[in-house]
């Protein structure tokens, strides 16, 4: 909903000057000409770091610039907003408090699994402390029996609590909408587990108080072998499972039609929908909107082209019918002649970014050029005299600077490179003696989501649309939606095939063939 966009429609004129005449005024008229409600409840807001919204702005840049752009700026930057509606205001504020109450059920899940591991790991000592401290007089003596099982269960408390840390205490990567299924059927189990043993021990040892000490620390040692057991079905659950491939998953971004495919194994919708964001940042090229506004601009220009003039003073209820099959029969000639114009178009684009490209590549080998010339003579100065990589950059970035700002602003990516993150590239690039082809890699060919800078192009809220549930497993033909502000990820899954493989067994005899030679040749 931009508020620079332009209303059109079919008018009727009745002499060339008129026509003009209203032409300027509907270029200077306000945009709440026809949509003036709207754009009075409308307001304009700078869009959050991590949610790019990009309008029609580089492209206009585009349409409009020259070749003479350019010549004294060199900071490369862009300044996206957007329109959005009090509606919108809601839903923002609606998905605020939503992301509040997820991270309250994080850390309520996180607490309630640390005081669960912590009540696991003081169980076994508590077993073996309680009649020490309760009924020391009356225990049997134990003697090197107990002293060896002592040692049995502090390493084994050891490695469990290593393969605790080391499967539970992970860093989260993100906030599912629903409970991991599996891990939360683990800390039931776990729990149920340990009050069983806590009960027997209560019924059977602390009210008789039992006096065998060796029982009670072999019960002890049989508690801490079954929480091995437990932690093995963990890494059977939680890891292992899920490495066969059984699922091949199609990713197509909705707005530009780029897919990938992945392999995936036994996983719920909601865990294989971030196995695919976390691909979808390294392997997709970063969303690019002004790239998509061409044809859009093309098809508008092309209906606005279209003027009905009524030169026989009839009132338009009679002329209708026969404008209609005007605007008709002119409509059908524009759509017979725009694949030429799409033809051109393109033809024209190619021509200029390679020409750009040419100039670029010339004008940073030449600032490379002189940068060996500067290292060479700074080896010839006193070390305290010599020019860090920052003051370098600084120093050969204005030669380079227009030519590549001019072919950013050619394939459109200027809202992805500031002139800070140029001078930071540029001066890694001297630091580690890097070629004029190493530095240019990252603005000629567009990359991952992951090469930009992630506080910016990085969107944090996704939104999983399913109609199955989030926590059931992944079936053939099940389709599910990712999406965020500005496109959408739609997700096929098909299952892997049943593949059946037969041997075929081959005589090495088989092969073996007589080759007689004939004394006479023929010349």
């Amino acid at each position: 909903m931009d508020t620079e966009s332009t209303y059109s429609g079919y008018s009727h004129y009745s002499g060339h000057s008129k026509k003009a005449h209203r032409q300027g005024r509907d270029r200077h008229k306000s945009p709440r000409s026809k949509d003036g409600s709207r754009s009075e409840k409308s307001v304009t807001i700078q869009t959050p770091p991590a949610e790019p919204l990009l309008g029609n702005d580089a492209s206009r840049a585009e349409e409009g610039q020259d070749d003479n752009w350019g010549e004294t700026t060199t900071a490369i930057t862009g300044t996206s907003e957007h329109s959005i509606s009090q509606e919108d205001i809601a839903r923002i504020s609606k998905d605020l408090e939503d992301s509040v109450g997820l991270d309250c059920k994080r850390y309520l899940g996180l607490t309630v699994a640390a005081v669960l591991g912590l009540l696991v790991f003081l169980t076994p000592i508590a077993f073996i402390l309680l009649p020490q401290i309760l009924w020391r007089d009356d225990l049997e003596p134990c003697g090197t029996v107990c002293e060896g099982l002592f040692i049995s269960v502090a390493f084994k408390l050891l490695i469990l609590l290593i393969g605790t840390w080391a499967l539970f205490f992970r860093q989260p990567k993100a906030d599912i909408p629903r409970v991991f299924v599996f891990r939360a059927l683990l800390l039931v189990l776990i729990f149920l587990f340990v009050f069983s043993y806590w009960l027997f021990y209560g019924v059977r040892i602390l009210d008789s108080k039992d006096t065998n000490y060796q029982g009670i620390v072999q019960y002890a040692v049989s508690l801490v072998d079954a929480l091995l057991f437990i932690h093995y079905l963990a890494i059977v659950l939680l890891e292992l499972r899920q490495l066969q491939p059984m699922f091949t998953v199609k990713v197509v971004r909705s707005t530009d039609g780029e897919s990938r495919y992945y392999s995936l194994g036994h996983l719920s919708i909601q865990r294989a929908a971030l196995v695919v964001l976390e691909n979808y940042y390294k392997d997709f090229t970063v969303y690019n909107p002004a790239l998509l506004t061409a044809s859009k601009s093309r098809a508008a220009k092309h209906m606005a082209g279209l003027k009905v003039y009524n030169l026989g003073g009839k009132t338009a209820g009679n002329n209708a019918s026969g404008q209609s099959r005007a605007m008709i029969a002119a409509a059908a000639r524009r759509r017979d002649s725009s694949h030429n114009e799409l033809y051109y178009e393109e033809a024209d684009h190619e021509r200029r970014v390679k020409k750009r490209r040419a100039r670029l590549v010339v004008a940073v080998e030449e600032a490379f050029t002189h940068i060996k010339r500067l290292q060479a003579e700074e080896q010839q100065k006193a070390p305290g005299e010599m020019m860090d990589p920052r003051e370098a950059a600084q120093a050969i970035f204005p030669s380079m600077a227009r030519a590549l700002q001019k072919y950013l602003r050619t394939t459109r990516q200027q809202q992805y490179h500031s002139m800070e993150s140029i001078l930071q590239h540029l001066s890694f690039c001297i630091t580690n003696n890097m070629t004029p082809k190493a530095f240019l890699e990252r603005y000629l060919n567009p990359g991952p989501t992951l090469q930009y800078d992630r506080d910016r192009w990085f969107s944090k809220q996704w939104t999983l649309v399913s109609e199955e549930a989030v926590t059931s497993g992944l079936q053939d033909g099940i389709v599910f939606v990712l999406k965020c502000l500005d496109f959408s990820l739609v997700v096929n899954v098909k299952k892997i095939p049943f593949i059946k493989l037969s041997e075929e067994f081959i005589d090495p005899k088989s092969h073996k063939f007589v080759l007689r030679l004939q004394s006479e040749t023929s010349v």
